[in-house]
């Protein structure tokens, strides 16, 4: 694709033009056709509430629904929509008997919020949580494959990872550990966040039984995206975070796997069902599919390793930063993380990149030492690239 065609493209997404947005992994600007969707959908809300949630929402959802399964390579009446992963897992996590004694495994690198979850769903249910290492700078994806089934156990009774571990962009190969877990009886969740349009996913294909995602990151859709995709026979196991009007279906509901007349599923809703809320973010979900879909998925992807390659060049190269991130395309995708050097503070570093050069990039400490994880998506530029290895150059 063109330069000037990301120029255009870059041209359709709300930016501030006076900020250098590299954190896309943290959540990711609009595109302007998908805030004015969700803005129109939301004055519909405000004006006319009931007309729009009882006339307007159930033809709307489920299209948002069969859209965004089709996306993700999975089934419409499998895909519970949530606010977002943290809720999808806390309901996974929250409904789940597991046998005790046993252990729940976890990557040495989980998304610290997921690990107190299953922490605390330890502590209720009698359980252990024990974590497997991640090879560092792993050149195949076998090699995490091995460290997984090393660590797996006839204790254990659950096994859940990131598909792309936040703080440095690694992609895990989350089909093959998910394969290895159900051939010794181990319910895997996925945690998801990053790989909505950060990966190409089919998860119909992918042999695990919980996968939870988000929207707000790389598929840049609105706050409030999030989902629950279920294995076969895996909606039975959950029950909803409250008890609703759903709980119970209301007579004349057809098969609990059906398209009902709200535009979801009787167990779907069940699921789904908070009461009155804004569910707008899930309707607007179809407008940003389209918009990535128009530049081409594989030129967006393309685009990224464009982009990441060039912060290796400037920010490892240029700057003598290591990078923490596999250079391997199965292994990494859209955000390259380096190591700082001793003595830094990431919080510090983070302030004076914001307040001095109006740069915003993730960074944060680690046992290891403190990281900085840049998110570069097709928006970005390389010039922008290059101000952050001025800027770093400064601070550091």
């Amino acid at each position: 694709m063109a330069v000037a065609d990301w120029d255009d493209a870059r041209g359709r997404m709300l930016l501030d033009p006076a900020v250098v947005n590299l954190n896309t992994g943290s959540g990711g600007p609009l595109p302007r056709g998908v805030f004015d969707r969700v803005t129109a959908l939301r004055t519909h809300l405000a004006g006319e509430p009931m007309d729009f949630l009882l006339r307007e929402v159930p033809p709307l959802l489920w299209r948002a629904r069969e859209r965004l399964a089709g996306f993700l390579g999975g089934a419409p009446h499998r895909l519970a929509l949530t606010a977002n992963v943290t809720g999808a897992v806390n309901m996974v996590a929250s409904s789940l008997n597991l046998a005790a004694p046993g252990e729940i495994l976890l990557s040495d690198d989980e998304y610290t919020p997921m690990r107190w979850c299953w922490e605390r769903m330890a502590r209720r249910q009698g359980l252990e949580v024990r974590t497997f290492r991640l090879p560092a700078l792993p050149s195949d994806p076998g090699e995490i494959v091995d460290a997984a089934v090393a660590a797996m156990s006839p204790r254990t009774r659950l096994l859940s990872f990131s598909h792309v571990v936040s703080a440095t962009g690694l992609v895990l190969p989350a089909a093959e550990l998910c394969e290895q877990a159900r051939r010794r009886g181990i319910t895997t969740v996925v945690d998801g966040a990053h790989a909505p349009g950060f990966l190409d996913l089919d998860l119909a294909g992918m042999p695990c039984d919980f996968y939870a995602g988000s929207g707000h990151k790389w598929l840049l859709a609105p706050t409030g995206v999030g989902f629950l995709h279920l294995g076969p026979g895996q909606l039975e196991r959950l029950e909803p975070p409250q008890v609703s009007w759903a709980y119970q279906p209301p007579p004349g509901s057809g098969p609990p796997d059906g398209r009902d007349r709200f535009g979801s599923t009787p167990r779907l809703r069940r699921l789904e069902c908070e009461g009155t809320r804004d569910i707008c973010p899930w309707l607007a979900v179809p407008e940003a599919i389209d918009f990535q879909a128009g530049l081409g998925h594989d030129a967006i992807r393309a685009r990224r390793r464009e982009l990441t390659d060039h912060a290796r060049l400037r920010l490892a190269g240029g700057l003598g930063l290591a990078p923490v991130t596999p250079e391997p395309e199965a292994l990494s995708g859209a955000m390259v993380t380096f190591r700082l050097p001793r003595g830094a503070r990431a919080d510090e570093l983070r302030q004076g990149l914001w307040e001095r050069f109006r740069i915003e990039a993730a960074a944060a400490e680690r046992p290891e030492g403190p990281l900085l994880r840049v998110s570069a998506n097709f928006y970005n530029t390389e010039d922008e690239i290059d101000r952050l290895a001025d800027a770093l150059k400064e601070l550091l």
